[in-house]
């Protein structure tokens, strides 16, 4: 049986997937298959407590989020996903590294709605691009709680038409602190609680 700790040390290294050699994509992908057969929540729509929270991106396959790492002078940081259950909210955070006082951040925030015991309907809902100093970015929960109150930011900060950016996401395993998810396509994400 595969462990979380087999899992973690197949990703050390790798950057999030952005140094992962085709070999130990093949690898990562085999643990975490082998992983989600052992999800100690099998309905994770039902284990809210569990899924609340912030969680920081340890590890994925999609090509929209390890491509910000090609922009010029500019090096992929942290990315987040922070959920809030109560509101059906979703937040999508990452934080770009560069030249000194252009640190920037790019963030879609989202509902979603659950459509099955593992699955969530996400419909973007707001797209927001710009520089930290900014944004006043400090960290991912106050940076949320700027934009519920409403907020709008010094940066490129436009509403998303939901019913043309749209996507699900099945969570295929989960627990205190781990998170799996597969998305509508193809992407995996491996994540950890912030």
């Amino acid at each position: 049986m595969v462990t979380k700790s087999t899992l973690l040390d197949a990703i050390a290294g790798t950057n999030r997937g952005l140094l992962a050699t085709e070999t130990q994509k093949q690898v990562i992908l085999a643990a975490i298959a082998s992983l989600e057969d052992f999800n100690p929540t099998p309905r994770p729509m039902q284990a809210s407590h569990l899924l609340e929270g912030d969680w920081r991106l340890l590890y994925t396959t999609s090509k929209a989020l390890l491509n910000l790492d090609r922009f010029p002078l500019c090096k992929l940081g942290q990315i987040y996903q922070c959920i809030r259950v109560e509101t059906n909210s979703v937040y999508n955070i990452a934080e770009i590294y560069g030249l000194p006082s252009l640190e920037g951040l790019v963030s879609v925030a989202a509902k979603f709605e659950p459509v099955s015991e593992r699955r969530v309907q996400v419909k973007f809902q707001r797209f927001i691009f710009g520089l930290q100093r900014l944004i006043a970015y400090k960290s991912p929960a106050t940076f949320i709680q700027q934009i519920e109150s409403g907020k709008k930011f010094t940066a490129f900060d436009f509403p998303i038409n939901s019913d043309q950016q749209q996507g699900w996401l099945d969570i295929t395993y989960l627990d205190n602190d781990l998170r799996i998810g597969r998305g509508n396509e193809g992407s995996v994400f491996v994540l950890s609680k912030a």
